[in-house]
């Protein structure tokens, strides 16, 4: 098989497993969450070459991690019991932080301060954006499908716009060559604004009706774009520095012809826990006007 059609074949499982549990149920896309979440998790740590017993408590953090947002946004017993779960969720998860960056100090693997920043890098900057997804959820399936695809068409839209205006005589205007060569200005903005057009596609459909209120609506969805295109770019460039600094073209093998977890979620890092936040900001101020 070509690498065009393997590129192809596995991009459309990818999507597909990703839509099909948000539409199936918030149950089905917290398992299928989780599974990214300790895959992202581990391929970081095998990327910098993180001890064994960092490893596993970096994957048991990342589970008491999920747990936690699990329980909150989705309060599966009813009533006051979310709470039990963010405090039972801390008390379990701060302990299995220590065990794991004291290990490496104890094994005296020679950078204790790099494996601690390794440690709290994989839960701060991976695991936690992305369970934060969950909270989005919680609010709405529509918002949370708006996340992925605002993010694709993003995608599309800065490397259809970018690979035109590198045509031109004089080229494009890089962003940052020296971290990622081909993306550009014209692209940034190209993909901000094909994401702005998907966005008034999807408010028409009332995806964004969770979250807009008193006439605000479309105003709400190009606030959701913009988060969307512009923090999602820059998280693209933050994997890039990464896999740029360690000397690797792509952080695993996840995905035949796409790379690693990383490679595939780089994207939703930066943007997920912005997205959540405006939304659920939206949700309690929108209405208030």
């Amino acid at each position: 098989m070509s690498e065009f059609w393997k590129r192809t074949l596995s991009g459309a499982v990818f999507v597909g497993c990703i839509v099909g549990s948000i539409l199936w149920s918030e149950w089905a896309f917290a398992c299928l969450l989780l599974l990214i979440c300790l895959l992202a998790v581990d391929e970081f740590h095998r990327l910098v070459k993180s001890h064994t017993t960092l490893r596993v408590c970096a994957a048991l953090a990342t589970f008491v991690l999920w747990g936690t947002f699990v329980g909150i946004a989705y309060n599966p017993l009813g009533g006051e019991f979310y709470r039990a779960f963010g405090i039972s969720g801390i008390m379990i998860y701060l302990p299995i932080v220590v065990i794991g960056l004291l290990d490496e100090v104890w094994n005296l693997s020679g950078k204790p301060m790099q494996n601690w920043g390794n440690m709290l890098i994989s839960q701060l900057m991976i695991a936690l954006p992305l369970c934060s997804m969950c909270l989005l959820m919680s609010l709405s399936k529509w918002l949370l499908l708006a996340l992925f695809i605002l993010i694709w068409v993003n995608d599309t839209g800065a490397y259809c716009v970018g690979s035109l205006t590198a045509k031109r005589p004089n080229g494009n205007h890089k962003m940052a060559p020296h971290i990622s060569p081909k993306k550009s200005w014209e692209g940034l903005f190209g993909g901000i604004a094909f994401a702005f057009l998907a966005a008034v596609i999807l408010y028409a459909c009332g995806w964004f009706d969770e979250i807009s209120a008193n006439g605000l609506g479309l105003v709400v969805a190009f606030g959701f774009a913009f988060i969307a295109s512009v923090f999602g770019a820059l998280g693209d460039l933050m994997e890039s520095l990464f896999k740029r600094s360690i000397g690797v073209k792509d952080s695993g093998r996840f995905l035949p012809g796409h790379g690693g977890v990383l490679d595939r979620f780089d994207s939703i890092l930066l943007a997920a826990p912005l997205i959540t936040s405006y939304s659920w900001l939206c949700y309690f101020i929108v209405p208030l006007f």
